[in-house]
């Protein structure tokens, strides 16, 4: 016995719940439908993966940045490392503290040497 009329949930004839029979075409309605679902779904994941504040151009622009401040770090480094061996060579090494006299202080070494300091003088106008 062929089952009675609308005893598969619906007065539709047979069809599926969507209004249309299986294998059937779509209507409009459906095709807009499942359009901006889509449109939605594509939404979400474009919002998860690049919107918000730690989005994904922000983590590559973070990065970058992260880059930039070692490579200030290493230099930094590098000028701390020179200074503080320049510093225990004038704490320690006689030759550098010597150099140093000599250029800074214009120091002279005993009797022996004569100091001459050259200067460039303007005579006055007139």
């Amino acid at each position: 016995m062929p089952p009675a009329r609308g005893a598969r949930g619906g007065a539709g004839g047979g069809r599926a719940s969507g209004g249309r029979a299986p294998g059937g075409p779509l209507t409009t309605k459906q095709i807009i439908g499942r359009v901006v679902l889509v449109s939605a779904a594509v939404g979400v994941v474009a919002f998860a993966v690049q919107g918000g504040e730690f989005g994904t151009t922000d983590l590559f622009r973070l990065r970058g940045q992260i880059a930039r401040e070692q490579a200030v770090v290493d230099s930094l480094q590098r000028v701390v490392d020179r200074l503080k061996v320049e510093k225990k060579a004038i704490e320690t090494d006689p030759a550098t503290q010597e150099r140093i006299a000599r250029e800074e202080f214009g120091m002279v070494k005993g009797e022996k040497e004569i100091l001459y300091r050259f200067t460039d003088t303007v005579p006055p106008p007139g």
